[in-house]
């Protein structure tokens, strides 16, 4: 059980939602979001002292609505926050000749193949190279902005032996040892 949960989601000022029966609309400065709530779920919006509060609720006490309780108040929370501030992962580049530039709306790399790996961005999805190591993906859906950077580091992840490859800001790669005479 969720004690999350428990706690209504707060709206910061600029923000609107709008509850329709199971679908959250959320509009803010960055844009606008919208899903659905699962039918286990219930959400509402409530008025507080500190203004307006979403919150959301179990139809049951059964396992399923208890795990999708806490998934759908993160998920809820998370629209909220991204529509207000939205969400930035930053990759690094690491390697000898290893390099990154923008063409347009296509990321090409330069990741030690015999070709130049060229990767289509997505839609609600901005992604900046700001220098030729360093990469930078944001947008106001969480979950988009995660994948697009997996997608990008799934080209060429770091590797034990010298750590080449592309990384997360900050990531730990832990390193090997290598051969041994």
């Amino acid at each position: 059980m969720s004690r999350l949960a428990k706690n209504p989601i707060d709206i910061p000022a600029g923000v609107t939602v709008e509850v329709n029966g199971q679908d959250v609309k959320v509009k803010g400065p960055k844009g606008e979001l919208s899903m659905r709530v699962h039918d286990e779920v219930s959400v509402a919006l409530q008025d507080n002292e500190q203004g307006k509060q979403v919150k959301l609720e179990r139809r049951s006490n059964s396992r399923a609505a208890r795990a999708l309780w806490g998934t759908m108040w993160s998920l809820v929370r998370n629209m909220i926050n991204g529509v207000n501030e939205g969400y930035t992962k930053k990759l690094e580049i690491q390697g000898v000749g290893y390099r990154a530039n923008m063409q347009g709306n296509t990321l090409v790399m330069q990741l030690g193949f015999s070709h130049d790996v060229q990767y289509p961005i997505p839609q609600g999805v901005t992604v900046t190279v700001d220098k030729q190591t360093s990469i930078s993906v944001s947008g106001i859906d969480k979950e988009l902005v995660g994948a697009v950077a997996s997608k990008i580091k799934s080209f060429k992840p770091p590797e034990p032996y010298k750590g080449k490859g592309i990384r997360y800001e900050g990531q730990f790669v832990l390193r090997k040892e290598g051969k041994k005479k």
